[in-house]
């Protein structure tokens, strides 16, 4: 817990906001410009004492309740909410509608100005929700339909599924994520269709979800069998969204070698 740090952004963005804009009373003069602190005491509905010792950096750290609560009160946009969860050391709860399905534009843009590089745009339930030309040609045409789900294709052979050394260590990988993702979206009903659907279909996946692995998104390299592009070693990337609890993975090949050149080859086609 950065308590400085968050004893900082709380005065910041207290003193940022206007009386009237919240509808207070603005008769009464103010010695400094902002809420007073027991105004955004009473608007999250906590002690004022409580609060006076976060902004004085002496609190203890608070719980992801009075964050929301605080984030509520001051009026703080979703990137200046995930900032303060980050400040107490605590991670954002997830929206309560579920996972987000969409793909901010400016990720979409991105995938555009990658000519040479795959790119693939997953939810938290490996739902594929944006892709560029490359990685269609590279995982699928398939993928053109917007239904693509990579758990689905991994465990129940949905789709086109180039078999690869690197199957069983993707079936670790996605069952961490979809653990997680269980975790944090309770409510959600897609994903609750997609877990049900994989215990009945996959032994392995019911395996694997017993054994509970354990995975942090980053680089791996994966041996690929292209039907016409033939054999492939790719070097996959991982960038989060975390405000969307997305990733967006990079496939690329060593500079130089024949897959980079099949690679530039692919793109040229597209």
């Amino acid at each position: 817990m950065a308590r400085h740090e968050l004893a900082r952004f709380l005065r910041g963005r207290r003193m940022a906001l206007r009386p009237h804009e919240l509808g207070l009373p603005t008769s009464t003069p103010r010695r400094t410009p902002g809420l007073r602190r027991e105004e955004v005491a009473e608007l999250a509905h906590m002690s004022v004492d409580y609060y006076v010792r976060l902004e004085q950096a002496r609190g203890p750290r608070p719980s992801p309740r009075i964050l929301d609560a605080l984030a509520g009160a001051l009026r703080l946009t979703p990137a200046e909410r995930s900032h303060l969860f980050r400040l107490a050391g605590t991670s954002p709860p997830p929206p309560a509608d579920g996972a987000v399905r969409r793909v901010r534009p400016h990720v979409a843009r991105m995938l555009e100005r990658l000519p040479e590089t795959g790119a693939i745009v997953t939810d938290a339930a490996y739902g594929v929700v944006a892709f560029n030309p490359l990685a269609q040609a590279l995982f699928g045409g398939d993928l053109g339909q917007g239904t693509v789900n990579l758990a689905r294709r991994r465990f129940l052979g949905e789709g086109r599924m180039y078999e690869s050394s690197s199957t069983e260590e993707f079936g670790h990988i996605v069952v961490a994520r979809l653990r997680r993702a269980a975790d944090r979206y309770p409510h959600d009903a897609q994903l609750a269709t997609l877990l049900a659907e994989l215990h009945t279909g996959s032994e392995e996946f019911r395996w694997l979800w017993e054994s509970r692995p354990v995975h942090a998104p980053g680089y791996r390299t994966k041996p690929l069998d292209h039907p016409t592009a033939g054999s492939l070693r790719l070097s996959c990337d991982v960038l989060l969204v975390p405000e969307d609890d997305q990733e967006v993975v990079l496939i690329t090949a060593d500079p130089g070698s024949p897959s980079a050149r099949t690679l530039r080859r692919l793109a040229a086609m597209v």
